[in-house]
């Protein structure tokens, strides 16, 4: 008897523990899931994908693209890295950046040997150096 009673409660205590808790504030709080925030090209940004120009998909950019440092960066300043995908066929570069606010990468054309450009971006894959309107930003450790 002692053991039935024992489960009753248990089981009544862990009924009490499932049951939903109310707003008592009569707001509407909307809980999103952790890897439920796809984007319209179906990538989940939680998951660290990208939507890459390139290759028509969705990346993770840190395990596919070269990393490229801020060169102007100050000790002890967190480094946030840009990223350069090259193309198949060596034509083209799509530069991710950090600032990037509208989150949408920036495809470069191949102008020279080893250069690639825009308007505003020259990215020197021999030195692996990106110039923003002419300055060096970033640069890629190379081997």
């Amino acid at each position: 008897m002692k053991k039935l009673s024992l489960i009753v409660i248990c089981a009544l205590g862990i009924s009490a523990c499932n049951k939903p808790i109310k707003n008592t504030d009569n707001s509407s709080k909307q809980v999103q899931s952790v890897g439920n925030d796809e984007n319209d090209h179906g990538c989940i940004a939680s998951a660290g994908q990208t939507w890459s120009e390139l290759k028509k998909d969705c990346i993770q950019i840190f395990n596919q693209g070269f990393r490229l440092n801020p060169i102007n960066s100050k000790k002890g300043e967190e480094v946030i890295s840009a990223f350069i995908l090259v193309s198949e066929d060596q034509s083209k570069v799509e530069l991710f950046l950090p600032d990037n606010s509208d989150h949408n990468s920036i495809i470069l054309d191949k102008t020279g040997k080893n250069t690639y450009q825009n308007n505003q971006y020259k990215y020197d894959l021999y030195s692996s150096i990106l110039y923003v309107d002419n300055i060096e930003k970033y640069k890629g450790n190379v081997e």
